[in-house]
């Protein structure tokens, strides 16, 4: 009987996955119809509480989210060079080329931090305390890249 309590003492000390303890064999057929039963209810508890959408991003997506980052940034940076040397090609000077070609690698740049940090963890991260500012920078940035390409 105490060894019983012990076990059943242990068994919620422990967190992880134990093994029940060994029962004899006429009271083993008993206990398997409330065996199955309290599975078949664990296993609902389970289904309902996978469907949360709190799950923690795994550092290996946030790698792969950070990985198509540099090289879309590396890509923004050649298209800011090619976009403020067509504007000097259109007489804009080339002071203002240059910063309405920094306004498009912001803009582009907030854009898809947006877009991978959504398609990383949308539960997480498409929060409108996220994307918001995202979004703010992003129209504030156009806005700036069109007036400074004016002649």
């Amino acid at each position: 009987m105490q060894g019983a309590s012990q076990m059943a003492q242990e068994h919620k000390d422990q967190s992880g996955f134990a093994l029940p303890a060994p029962q004899n064999p006429d009271t083993a057929a008993a206990s398997n119809a409330t065996v199955s039963s309290s599975s078949v209810m664990q296993t609902e508890v389970v289904t309902t509480n996978t469907t949360n959408v709190n799950v923690d991003t795994s550092s290996r997506d946030l790698l792969i989210g950070g990985a198509i980052l540099l090289v879309l940034f590396i890509g923004f940076f050649f298209a800011r060079g090619a976009y403020a040397n067509s504007l000097v090609a259109k007489r804009v000077p080339p002071n203002k080329a240059n910063a309405a070609g920094w306004w498009l690698f912001i803009f582009l740049a907030s854009l898809s931090v947006g877009v991978v940090l959504s398609a990383v963890n949308p539960a997480r991260f498409l929060a409108p305390l996220i994307i918001g500012p995202l979004a703010v920078v992003a129209l504030v940035a156009l806005v700036l890249m069109i007036l400074s390409s004016r002649k």
